[in-house]
């Protein structure tokens, strides 16, 4: 991967003040390379899903044990996001996403060997820390875009880093099903190490944006919020949206066996489906280029919307039309919500080019808050009023990004540097 060494004539400046020297087209290899790291670093919170039966079987712990595997790790993943994220602003990304790639993959290792639970524990907590190099990858991506493509860059990088959260459950159980569980985690363990190794020939050195000691990068998180509100609307219509996406998919394969006997592989099958509503982000991301990130915040969100008010007429449907409702709502939804967040990327990334990271772990913090509300929400709902319960939050929730948005008056066509 172009450039292939680390030397002096291969930094990358990313003081404010070369945002105005307009960088050079990027590379398409390193754009599908930043994609794919992307997308295999945040597969590794998402292995683990669907092998909890076997694996509890193979270590003797009970479900309510097993539940607190993906717990330990998502809630890695919040800390490595609000803890770990702002160090891009601070230190060479080359180095620092490097670096916590070695880890990712030491955290696997330790995962596929695990003797015992409380090993495990402390290996899924260690996954979800390191496996926040994906949002290390994506301010990459953004400073070595130029203003006026941005947007479609950042839209490839994170189509890679989606498809890796909606893919890596089925895999992993086909994995799983064929070579055991701790098989898949090998695997992982071999495929982080590849990129890493890629990472550290493919990209060029970033100079530091920040010369903040790490107490004062983290205050700065609270003065950025307090004094962009454009980031407050980003994060919280994101957020939002994140409740809408998690309430559904930590739902559906309940909802499918219930109303239709369908087991997990069918529920896998409508994760390809939400996959593929992903593969349009590039789409959205040169709609962002092209008529500015406002005006796709809002195209996005109304069709998120539209997708789950008409997902709402499925109890009247019969079985075959119902489930076909489902799967162009998957489609619907998840274009809507990949466009909207590729467009809120773009937009904060402007606000503050010197604290890239730092806008980044604000609003992915709040997201991850939502889906952890969405997922709660989503379960408690399913149970006292059923899937209508369900799809009624989701377009509640996807209403008032949409809301957010409408509200914000900021000329459509203005593209943000």
């Amino acid at each position: 991967m172009a450039p292939s060494s680390p030397n002096a004539t291969n930094t990358l400046s990313a003081s404010p003040s070369s945002e105005h020297a307009q960088p050079p087209s990027v590379p398409r290899r390193l754009i599908i390379l930043l994609a794919i790291s992307a997308g295999l670093s945040v597969a590794s919170l998402y292995y683990v899903q669907p092998l909890l039966g076997i694996l509890a079987a193979d270590i003797d712990i009970d479900a309510r044990t097993a539940g607190l595997i993906p717990t330990l790790t998502q809630l890695g993943y919040a800390l490595g996001i609000l803890l770990l994220i702002p160090l891009g602003d601070r230190v060479d990304r080359r180095r620092l996403i490097v670096f916590k790639a070695a880890l990712l993959a030491l955290a696997l290792l330790a995962t596929a060997l695990a003797p015992s639970i409380a090993t495990l524990l402390v290996a899924s907590l260690a996954v979800g820390l390191t496996a926040t190099i994906a949002q290390d990858i994506v301010p990459a991506a953004a400073m070595l875009a130029a203003d006026r493509e941005r947007g479609k860059v950042v839209g490839t990088v994170m189509t890679g880093l989606l498809l890796g959260i909606l893919l890596s459950r089925v895999v992993s159980g086909v994995v799983a099903e064929a070579l055991g569980w701790r098989a898949m985690f090998f695997i992982a363990t071999g495929l982080i190490v590849l990129v890493g190794v890629a990472l550290w020939r493919g990209l060029p050195r970033f100079e530091s944006t920040s010369s903040l000691s790490y107490r004062a990068l983290l205050a700065t998180l609270y003065h950025l919020w307090r004094d962009q509100p454009e980031l407050r609307r980003a994060a919280t219509a994101q957020a939002l949206l994140s409740v809408a996406f998690s309430a559904f998919w930590s739902t559906l394969s309940i909802h499918l066996l219930d109303a239709y006997q369908l087991g997990s592989a069918v529920s896998g099958a409508f994760g390809l489906a939400g996959a593929a509503g992903a593969l349009a982000a590039p789409l959205a991301g040169r709609m962002a280029d092209r008529r500015g990130p406002h005006q796709v915040t809002r195209i996005g969100s109304a069709i998120v919307v539209v997708s789950f008010l008409a997902m709402a007429a499925e109890p009247w449907l019969s079985a075959p039309w119902a489930l076909g409702l489902i799967v162009i709502g998957a489609l619907g939804f998840d274009f809507g919500i990949q466009a909207t967040l590729v467009s809120h990327q773009t937009l904060i990334y402007g606000l503050d080019p010197a604290a890239r990271s730092r806008l980044n772990a604000v609003m992915f913090t709040l997201v991850f808050i939502g889906m952890a509300v969405g997922s709660a929400l989503g379960s408690y709902l399913l149970g006292a009023w059923g899937w209508p319960g369900v799809i009624a939050l989701a377009t509640l929730a996807s209403l008032g990004a949409l809301l957010i948005r409408v509200v914000d008056q900021t000329p459509a066509l203005a593209v943000e540097n």
